[in-house]
């Protein structure tokens, strides 16, 4: 499929309104029949990244007819969740305090923060959608209170990231697909769409992995107490060792001289990613401590063209929708499949300016985790999902590495599996 036409099925022509793509409309089919079909459970439908995931919630809300809330996880993601509406010919009301809009109506954009405490302004609706719904944590919450309080009502989810972190009475740190928690609050699976199948249908951007030579081990870093990801401590210590930051600034340099432009680094510490804007021309850095209006600044100013590198610290993982970005450098270690995909997801929508994106990885996360095409999402026995990577290797449903001492897995590979191989 060519970029022009992969463009043409997301990107509508002046005046007139989105036209779906096909498996954005199996998708919109199967959440509208869900939503209106019979039973209490609450389901997700799995998008990847670039897939178009706001264009299906807009496309389900207006075509479900009945009043519908639609939670968003940031300002961001909310802004980007009601242009899409508006370009299906729906004016949805917000609310939201950092929208500053405090506003009901038939198809309600909120963010849960504003609404925790208000769910009795909701009680006449029919149906509640999640933007990014493995942020919602099942053992308690907002999230939880708020659907506690509108009992009985369905709830449909969307991510590309179908999992959450979780731990067992041994310690370890197990990465659970989202209708395998205990307790849960998404028991079905709805619909999926696979990383794969749109990278080889040409409606992703082909990725081209760029794995540098830093010296960095794993091995050299220490696990949390929750043995979720590595220590700041430790980090910093490796690091500092191998003077990785001004590594980072060679690495930007080389993609310039490559006539490669546009570049996001994703840095571990916010004194790193200052380290790095200092040395590059034109660079600038975004943290959470950025003020609101710097942020989008800086933002606005990187998709004009106008800013060459952005250094980030924990910030435009989620909800950063760029087509034109060129360029990601992994430079943040981390145990975490989702932080890992959800960074090399910023590149992969195509643009006419772009050919490839280049994922240069300089911390051994492709050796990890493999190549996010390589991501699928496989229907075990008794509806386990579960999520496998390069070589089919299993990613969920498995203890992460190193979380626990191969004395306590022995045990614990008795205690789940009577000896077999040890999965939840």
């Amino acid at each position: 499929m060519s970029t022009a036409i992969q463009l043409e099925a997301c990107l509508p022509p002046t005046g007139q309104s989105y036209v779906l793509r096909p498996y954005q409309e199996q998708s919109v089919e199967a959440g509208v029949a869900f939503m209106q079909g019979p039973g209490a459970e609450n389901g997700i439908i799995v998008l990847p990244c670039g897939a178009g995931k706001s264009l299906v919630i807009a496309a389900i809300a207006k075509r479900l007819g009945g009043r519908c809330l639609v939670f968003a996880p940031s300002q961001e993601l909310l802004a980007q969740d009601k242009s899409k509406m508006e370009a299906f010919g729906v004016s949805p009301a917000v609310y939201s305090a950092s929208f500053s809009s405090r506003e009901v109506g038939d198809i309600t954009l909120a963010t849960i923060g504003s609404v925790k405490n208000r769910s009795h302004l909701f009680e006449a609706f029919e149906y509640i959608m999640v933007d990014e719904c493995h942020l919602v944590n099942s053992r308690g919450g907002m999230y939880a209170d708020f659907f506690g309080a509108l009992e009985g009502r369905k709830v449909l989810g969307f991510t590309g990231t179908p999992y959450r972190l979780s731990h067992d009475a041994f310690g370890g740190a197990i990465l659970k697909f989202l209708t395998r928690t205990r307790p849960r609050i998404f028991s079905k699976v709805v619909h999926v769409v696979q990383n794969g199948d749109l990278f080889d249908q040409g409606f992703l951007c082909k990725l081209d992995y760029k794995s540098v030579k830093t010296g960095f081990d794993p091995a050299r870093l220490r696990l949390n107490s929750t043995g979720a990801d590595y220590t700041d401590e430790s980090v910093q210590r490796h690091f500092a060792e191998l003077s990785f930051d001004d590594q980072i600034v060679r690495c930007v340099h080389r993609l310039h001289e490559l006539g490669r432009r546009g570049t996001i680094v994703f840095c571990r510490f916010v004194e790193g990613a200052t380290y790095v804007a200092e040395r590059i021309p034109g660079a600038e850095v975004v943290s959470a401590k950025t003020p609101q209006r710097e942020r989008e600044r800086i933002i606005e100013g990187f998709r004009a063209g106008e800013i060459p590198v952005v250094a980030n610290s924990g910030v435009l993982i989620h909800g950063f929708d760029y087509p034109e970005l060129a360029n990601c450098i992994l430079a943040s270690p981390t145990c975490s499949l989702a932080r890992y995909y959800q960074s090399v997801g910023r590149c992969v929508r195509p643009h006419p300016s772009k050919e490839s994106a280049f994922v240069v990885d300089m911390v051994g996360l492709t050796k990890r985790f493999g190549r996010i095409e390589d991501l699928r999402i496989i229907r075990g026995s008794n509806e386990k999902w579960f999520i496998s990577g390069t070589n089919g290797k299993t990613l969920t449903n498995v203890y992460l590495e190193n979380s626990l001492s191969p004395e306590r897995k022995k045990w614990a590979q008795r205690r789940w599996s009577g000896g077999g191989k040890w999965r939840r």
